[in-house]
């Protein structure tokens, strides 16, 4: 299946986009110059607006991900956990995206109680990406595919990165071809 190799790639935006986003509306609200917070305050707006698109995306990668997935019971307490994150901060981002596109003008310095909820939804939004990245790092979710499927080696000590490479890297760390 393609949409699982894409998850990982995908994650990156909604994360950059949001918090950049977070930044320049948050920037936008405490500068003094009217001209300066007008320029950030509409690429805020746009990176909101397409944070909470790429969050949508995000979402149904990860989705699609798990689809095929057979992990033991503590991987899959923390995929369901990272799902329950996942959902709830793409909700968000979605919700504060309307408000924010279709409420005032996108050059407009933001309300206060927005800023407050988009930092609020950009902290769920970090601790979503945390869950995901211990997802991969602790559990090895996505990470540890058929290596006899791709090489012929069948030794345990080498750990294929995805379904698609050939490249690997012996758990002791340094890399081997």
């Amino acid at each position: 299946m393609l949409l699982p190799e894409w998850h990982p790639m995908v994650v990156h935006f909604p994360l950059a986009l949001g918090v950049s986003a977070a930044l320049f509306l948050l920037a936008s609200r405490l500068v003094g110059d009217q001209r300066r917070a007008a320029s950030l305050a509409l690429v805020g707006t746009w990176n909101l607006c397409l944070g909470a698109i790429a969050a949508l995306f995000a979402l149904g990668t990860g989705v699609a991900a798990m689809v095929d997935l057979h992990v033991g019971a503590a991987a899959h307490q923390a995929i369901s956990t990272h799902l329950r994150w996942a959902i709830f901060t793409t909700l968000a981002l979605v919700l504060l995206a309307v408000w924010r596109g279709a409420g005032s003008a996108w050059d407009s310095r933001p309300a206060w109680p927005f800023v407050v909820v988009l930092l609020a939804a950009t902290a769920a939004l970090m601790v979503t990406g945390y869950r995901g990245g211990q997802n991969v790092y602790r559990f090895g979710i996505g990470v540890h595919g058929s290596a006899s499927a791709v090489h012929p080696f069948e030794s345990p000590r080498y750990c294929c990165f995805s379904r698609t490479e050939v490249i690997f890297v012996p758990c002791t760390g340094s890399v081997s071809s």
